[in-house]
């Protein structure tokens, strides 16, 4: 997000403002984090595969959203505070959202923002090559922010950077935005792809396919420690 405000400021192309938004996304993939929409697809498709509950999975959306939320409104309060100059262009960016309204529009543009999302999700679960997880993590958030498409929390942190530099909406406005893109990122991610998948490769084999990406970072582990080397650090 500091990326993409500084460089939309500094130069006035919103293009080579999402080229620069990609640096967020090449981090989340690096680092092994996770965006609440990436949980559309595995997850999903392990409780259809009998093998987690929908209990487990509505506690991972919400933790992974809260999280998402929480640190966004964190960090675009530190951007905002650390770098002033930036407040006109956050305000504008985030108020496009307010502007956008509740509409159709702005619907059909969220549930294409679920779907790329969740295609980028596809594309990463089916390589086990880091730069080519990272071409994925690229092309798709460069997709999501040059449109600019609507997306719960890439919208909602744009919205916080706005209110923390003096937007013209509140939070009842930012409320209502996000549970918009909310909806319509789940229209799309769910319906668009997760369903496509399913249908494709077959309910079970998602999950086993993660299972057995798994279980080769494993067999890596085993193989570092083993040659005494420091274990690489993974999250799950």
């Amino acid at each position: 997000m500091l990326a993409l405000l500084l460089v939309q400021a500094e130069t006035g192309s919103a293009l080579l403002a999402a080229l620069a938004f990609t640096i967020g996304f090449v981090a989340l993939t690096v680092a092994g984090s996770e965006l609440f929409t990436e949980n559309f697809l595995v997850p999903v498709a392990a409780v259809v595969a009998g093998r987690s509950s929908i209990r487990s999975l509505l506690r991972l959306w919400f933790g992974t959203l809260a999280c998402n939320l929480i640190g966004g409104w964190i960090f675009t309060w530190l951007v905002i505070g650390a770098v002033p100059r930036l407040r006109a262009i956050a305000v504008e960016v985030g108020r496009g959202y307010v502007d956008l309204g509740l509409g159709w529009e702005a619907f059909a543009l969220g549930i294409l923002g679920g779907a790329v999302i969740t295609i980028m999700t596809w594309m990463e679960r089916n390589t086990e090559s880091p730069g080519v997880k990272i071409v994925a993590a690229v092309t798709m958030s460069f997709v999501l922010a040059a449109v600019p498409l609507n997306h719960v929390i890439v919208s909602a942190l744009e919205m916080f950077a706005a209110l923390h530099a003096g937007a013209p909406f509140g939070y009842a406005q930012w409320l209502l935005a996000m549970l918009w893109a909310l909806l319509a990122n789940m229209a799309g991610g769910l319906l668009l792809v997760t369903v496509l998948r399913l249908v494709q490769v077959g309910r079970g084999d998602i999950v086993r396919e993660r299972e057995a990406g798994e279980r080769e970072v494993a067999g890596g582990r085993g193989a570092q420690v083993q040659e005494g080397q420091r274990p690489e650090k993974r999250s799950s």
